[in-house]
């Protein structure tokens, strides 16, 4: 049902663009309304959810750990797996963030002979999960050039490396196919497999769809079908400098990549994509195991009115003495005083 469901929403924007463009000439709509609703609900979505995970307290230190916390001096510490100064939890989160460290370690059960439970080596998750992520890293930051005039030099550097490769003259961008390649193993992964289509909703196939229709658009645009790009990069200046045009010349395929751009970047905050920010803020990665050194104070603590045991006795004492109960004090000294005065 999520993946039908997905399928159908996904060819119902594309082809809301396409008669948008073609039938009723809304293209001032899709190239200057639409880009612009679209940063802004990003901008403030995102930002807002960031706020409310800051704003959240944490009443536990609860650091996810894997090895040996940091004890007597005699015992080997493992200082990246169980942190236990802000260095360490600076590497950790590193590495998790740049490698995905924690889901290498990722390994697969089933059982055999309907009985022996077994792990087995699972890495193509993570080696997909790596390249989708980097490829997308590196296609956006590409990207740049088209929205910045002059181009940064940083810029043309990851261009060159990326398009070493040349096919009849024309350079071939490795991590634009890597992004489709990639993209499309974890949609087939979350199909394929039966206990991870179980747990699969649109949630999870939509974001695949939108980035893989994404990708391909933008292969189409590169290899197969020739766009304007000075009217592109004229139309993308334009809104990057706040005084928009909608040139001529600019075909319906590329306003169908743009869209489904938009439609990514204003879903983003209100999505699963949303660890891209989530990922620094979780108390499990960014807190130091070292609860046994240094106190953590619960923010939910709050004054609490208490009635000590000495108080308790005072308000009691006649009632606790006639009932033979045992008191720390006997009230001589009160009385005593009670009697000079």
């Amino acid at each position: 049902m999520g993946l039908t469901f997905s399928l159908l929403l996904v060819a119902a924007l594309i082809l809301a663009v396409f008669l948008g463009v073609e039938a009723l000439g809304l293209s001032f709509l899709f190239a200057i309304v639409i880009p612009y609703l679209a940063i802004a609900t990003f901008i403030i979505g995102f930002i807002l959810r960031v706020v409310k995970w800051g704003k959240t307290p944490v009443p536990f230190r609860i650091p996810t750990t894997c090895g040996q916390q940091k004890s007597l001096p005699w015992i080997k510490q493992n200082k990246i797996d169980n942190p236990f100064s802000t260095a360490g939890v600076v590497a950790r989160m590193a590495l998790e963030v740049l490698f995905f460290r924690s889901l290498f370690r990722n390994t697969k059960a089933e059982l055999v002979d309907g009985e022996r439970l077994t792990y087995q080596w699972e890495k193509w998750l993570w080696l997909g999960g790596l390249i989708f992520h980097w490829s997308m890293l590196i296609v956006v930051t590409r990207h740049l050039r088209i929205f910045l005039d002059p181009v940064p030099g940083f810029v043309r550097i990851i261009e060159k490396f990326d398009g070493f490769f040349t096919v009849d003259l024309q350079n071939v961008y490795i991590t634009g196919i890597l992004l489709l390649a990639a993209v499309t193993f974890l949609f087939i992964r979350r199909v394929v497999i039966p206990q991870v289509r179980y747990i699969s909703f649109a949630a999870d196939y939509f974001p695949l769809l939108l980035i893989g229709s994404i990708a391909a658009s933008g292969i189409l645009m590169k290899y197969f079908f020739r766009v304007d790009l000075v009217a592109i990069k004229e139309l993308t200046v334009g809104l990057f400098s706040f005084s928009p045009v909608v040139p001529q010349g600019v075909s319906a395929l590329f306003y169908i990549h743009l869209f489904l751009v938009c439609v990514l970047i204003s879903y983003i905050p209100f999505s699963k994509i949303m660890h891209m920010g989530g990922i620094f803020l979780s108390p499990t990665r960014n807190m130091a195991n070292n609860s046994r050194a240094v106190r953590h104070i619960n923010p939910w603590n709050y004054p609490v009115k208490v009635h000590t045991y000495e108080e308790y006795e005072n308000e009691f004492r006649d009632k606790m003495r006639a009932v033979g109960l045992p008191l720390e004090k006997d009230g001589s000294e009160k009385e005593a005083a009670a009697a000079k005065e």
